[in-house]
């Protein structure tokens, strides 16, 4: 299953919420955002920009954030951190966010799927899957030298698709965490 939408929609923070509610489905640990990327290119600072974001906004929900503009996590350490994520996180599911690059009229668009990404593959590398939920943002046309135009992208359309993808997720995890709270109280009464 695939979603889409275009980050200049105003409904899309809540359809990514939606989205992203629905693909998660029942959690039985706290999840991990994996924001993969470089800020070493615009294009590519999606997943840093998102993770800074998240970390800043996230209030005390349950969830693990990995990669930021501090401290990033690059496509080359996906097979690392892979391994990394199943030892210290068994149970929990990975939502990995990353930069894509596409056709012309998908540029500005946010694409959440059931299931792995494949990091840097719109700069042909062969790199490994990551996660159980992918957000994907497009963040420029796909051509022979996709990685050159990363660095053409526009910051303003970067930094707000990275605004949607982290609200949508502290909307989600905030969400979560209300109702896990509810659920031990019953519990407990």
């Amino acid at each position: 299953m695939e979603y889409t939408f275009h980050f200049y929609n105003s409904l899309a923070e809540t359809g990514a919420l939606m989205a992203l509610s629905g693909l998660l489905g029942d959690l039985s640990a706290p999840p991990v955002v994996l924001c993969i990327g470089s800020d070493l290119a615009v294009g590519d600072s999606l997943g840093p920009m998102t993770g800074t974001l998240l970390k800043k906004r996230l209030d005390g929900a349950d969830a693990f954030v990995y990669g930021t503009l501090k401290t990033p996590v690059t496509a080359k350490e996906v097979k690392y951190v892979n391994d990394f994520l199943r030892k210290t996180h068994p149970k929990s599911k990975i939502i990995a966010v990353d930069a894509a690059v596409g056709e012309e009229s998908d540029v500005g668009l946010v694409k959440i799927t059931d299931g792995a990404l494949r990091p840097g593959s719109g700069a042909n590398k062969r790199l490994g899957k990551i996660g159980d939920v992918s957000v994907l943002g497009i963040v420029a046309r796909k051509t022979a030298f996709s990685y050159s135009l990363l660095n053409l992208t526009r910051l303003n359309m970067v930094y707000a698709m990275s605004e949607l993808i982290s609200e949508a997720l502290v909307s989600l995890l905030s969400e979560r965490k209300h109702f896990s709270e509810s659920v031990r109280i019953s519990q407990i009464l």
